[in-house]
């Protein structure tokens, strides 16, 4: 199967199965959703979606978060990980947002890494979700599934991943595309076990095809190379 035609392939079946596909943190306003997305790095949106609550209660808004400190705020996030730099890198945020932004979290990629913890990959997020801005953020999950079904060839960094991506894709489907991506790894391609006998999408993967299918079970992974 050619590239292009991979690309189609992938739209074509989560367009039709996973239209609606979202986010699994919940949040209720853009600063939620900034919190919440700076609290997931190396950590699960199940863990970050039993924390927020609380932490939401306490620091409703960035005027709030900018008035407390991180040791404050460390006490509500404490279960995640990282907590004491996650807990710095809230209150710098909220400082920067209400100093700069008057509280309001930007729609520009650029200015949004202008916030402290905030990265390129968060920074998308916030821009593909809450603005519905064609970014692709690429975590873990984003940059393991596209390596394996093909739609990215030894894309060995993140932002190659995302460049590789967002040239292929039609516009309209890249926000969407990310979280297509990181269910299907969340719950289906897993790094360690992917469950290939239950994935609907192995007739256009290039790791079934290549590895699986085959029987190249003891095949040692490389994420850059599927």
């Amino acid at each position: 199967m050619q590239k292009r035609e991979r690309f189609k392939a992938f739209v074509d079946y989560f367009s039709e199965h996973q239209p609606d596909a979202e986010t699994e943190l919940h949040y209720s306003n853009p600063y939620e959703l900034l919190v919440a997305v700076i609290l997931s790095a190396q950590c699960t949106d199940k863990r970050i979606n039993l924390v927020t609550p609380r932490l939401f209660e306490r620091f409703p808004d960035a005027w709030s978060l900018s008035a407390s400190s991180p040791e404050e705020v460390f006490q509500y996030i404490r279960s995640v990980s990282y907590p004491n730099n996650k807990a710095k890198h809230l209150v710098g945020m909220a400082v920067k947002l209400v100093d700069e932004f008057k509280g309001i979290v930007p729609s520009d990629v650029d200015e949004l890494q202008k916030l402290p913890g905030v990265g390129r990959k968060t920074a998308n997020v916030i821009a593909s979700v809450i603005y519905e801005a064609p970014a692709m953020a690429v975590d873990t999950h984003v940059f393991r599934v596209a390596n394996r079904l093909g739609l990215t060839i030894n894309a060995k960094t993140p932002l190659a991943v995302e460049q590789q991506l967002v040239k292929y894709l039609p516009q309209d489907t890249i926000r969407h595309a990310h979280h297509w991506l990181i269910l299907h790894g969340r719950y289906i391609c897993l790094a360690r076990r992917p469950k290939c006998e239950i994935c609907p999408i192995t007739y256009m993967c290039r790791y079934y095809e290549k590895v699986v299918k085959p029987g190249v079970t003891d095949l040692e992974l490389s994420p850059g190379k599927y």
